[in-house]
């Protein structure tokens, strides 16, 4: 049997309607697994014309991840969950997130929704020795001068990860993480839009290109997999060299 192969378990990918999450979503579909996926639209066709966004074969729903308590009141599709994987996030630009409302919003949807999703899917995953995978970004391990919410946000991911993690393995929950570099996605179109950051930013990388969501995929596949059977509270950083 290939242990990267998925066929007969359910996914759930949260923030999969475009970009990094997105390409989680597609790797698992194509390796056999059902996903079902959350966005922030009303319909999966209102993601017809987005870059960075495909939901053929893939089921959609929408969700508000910083309203918690609809997290809490939703009703899956699905009658049992073997991989989880959060993937929302957003950031504020123009030192919005120095203020409190851009602050708030930002540690709601990049933060404290983690625990809102993981909190509503503990007893699924329980149930099949489940794997949750947690994207935070290498924001996590070093200061971002113009984004304080969105550092928080991801340094809190991780240390969640681990807590969780630690936490939840008696359980038969593997909770792992994926800490991105700069990938190219709507996200980061500040400096990937603008051609002398992105060749100032593509210089700092030893690899010497951006990510892709694709790059991200494959380090989820393996935490998702029997392959990390033992593999507990890790965030592996997939960065192309990036923060060495």
């Amino acid at each position: 049997m290939n242990d990267l192969e998925f066929t007969g378990k359910t996914a759930l990918v949260v923030g999969g309607s475009s970009g990094i999450g997105n390409g989680i979503a597609h790797a698992l579909k194509d390796r056999g697994a059902e996903v079902h996926v959350w966005g922030t639209r009303a319909s999966a066709t209102d993601y017809d014309d987005t870059e960075g966004s495909n939901l053929t074969g893939l089921h959609y729903n929408q969700m508000d991840v910083s309203d918690f308590q609809a997290i809490a009141d939703y009703t899956p599709p699905f009658n049992k969950l073997d991989i989880l994987v959060l993937s929302q996030g957003i950031v504020v630009y123009r030192r919005g997130e120095f203020e409190m409302p851009g602050w708030l919003k930002v540690i709601d949807t990049n933060l404290n929704s983690l625990m809102a999703c993981a909190s509503k899917f503990h007893d699924m995953l329980a149930q099949t020795s489940g794997s949750l995978v947690i994207i935070s970004s290498t924001a996590g391990y070093h200061a971002t001068k113009g984004n304080p919410a969105y550092n928080a946000s991801k340094t809190g991911a991780i240390g969640l990860t681990r807590t969780l993690g630690q936490a939840w393995a008696g359980d038969g929950v593997r909770v792992n993480g994926v800490a991105p570099g700069l990938v190219d996605t709507k996200l980061t179109k500040v400096t990937t839009d603008n051609t002398k950051r992105r060749e100032a930013a593509i210089a700092t990388i030893p690899r010497g290109r951006l990510g892709t969501p694709e790059d991200i995929a494959g380090a989820v596949l393996y935490l998702a997999s029997p392959l990390a059977s033992y593999v507990v509270g890790q965030t592996i950083v997939v960065d192309g060299g990036l923060i060495l």
